[in-house]
């Protein structure tokens, strides 16, 4: 038997104990590197954004005040399309929140794991910036890596992700905004991202659990783009989809 007491073993053996003690709060520093992967994702894409938005006819402010304000990825690339096309500022609206729902789920997802309380201010911070990528990536720290919470911590993933993509498109605006008519083959490449984007989104969901609402979903978006539009098709593609989720939810 060990004549070591507690107090005397030091931080790191707890082996005899069986338990060990709670990580180190992350820190902000720790933040900001744990965003650089979402960071190296977002700037492409959002530089594709830029780009995209002022070949439609927007101005350089306002493709990046899309960016800084409603920072919904895919759904910028929707909801500019739609009003170039001459939808109504409301439809495009609903259609794009039609689209990110989903957000409404992964606050309380991430606050069912955090124990400490929280700041009104930071959390505000977070909460804006709580995109697909930032909730993965927090998940799987918090879950698969065990990393600690800490408010300073997420705020930095979310600052610094945000940041990327508003430079991105900052990048791409400017740029777009006839400094590329000189290399017609980049600029083509860079428009084709999005088309890419949204097929990348479509294998992705070919999946044999979702086999029904992806079928669904693209029915749906043929009879809108047949017998209507294409932002009547975005729609009907999306209530299709949630529909045929329902459906096979219940029926499972």
């Amino acid at each position: 038997m060990s004549d070591k007491s507690a107090s005397d073993i030091p931080i790191s053996d707890t082996s005899e104990f069986g338990n060990t003690l709670p990580n180190k709060a992350s820190s902000f520093k720790d933040g900001i590197w744990d965003s650089l992967p979402i960071a190296i994702g977002y700037i492409p894409i959002s530089f594709a954004f830029g780009l995209s938005a002022t070949k439609l006819g927007f101005t350089p402010i306002e493709a990046i005040f899309f960016s800084c304000v409603i920072y919904a990825g895919a759904s910028q690339f929707v909801i500019t399309a739609l009003l170039s096309a001459g939808m109504s500022l409301w439809f495009s609206a609903l259609t794009v929140m039609a689209m990110d729902i989903r957000h409404i789920l992964y606050g309380p997802a991430l606050r069912y794991r955090i124990k400490q309380k929280l700041s009104e201010k930071k959390t505000v911070i977070w909460a804006f910036g709580l995109t697909d990528e930032v909730f993965a990536a927090a998940t799987t720290k918090l879950i698969k890596d065990q990393r600690s919470w800490s408010e300073n911590w997420m705020v930095a993933i979310a600052i610094c992700s945000w940041l990327s993509w508003v430079l991105g498109t900052v990048a791409g605006a400017i740029l777009g905004n006839g400094y590329l008519s000189s290399y017609p083959a980049i600029e083509a490449a860079m428009i084709f991202m999005l088309p890419a984007l949204f097929l990348s989104f479509l294998l992705a969901s070919f999946k044999r659990e979702n086999t029904y609402c992806s079928i669904a979903a693209l029915l749906g978006a043929l009879m809108g783009i047949t017998f209507f539009s294409i932002p009547i098709a975005i729609l009907a593609g999306i209530i299709s989809g949630c529909l045929a989720a329902l459906l096979q939810t219940k029926n499972a």
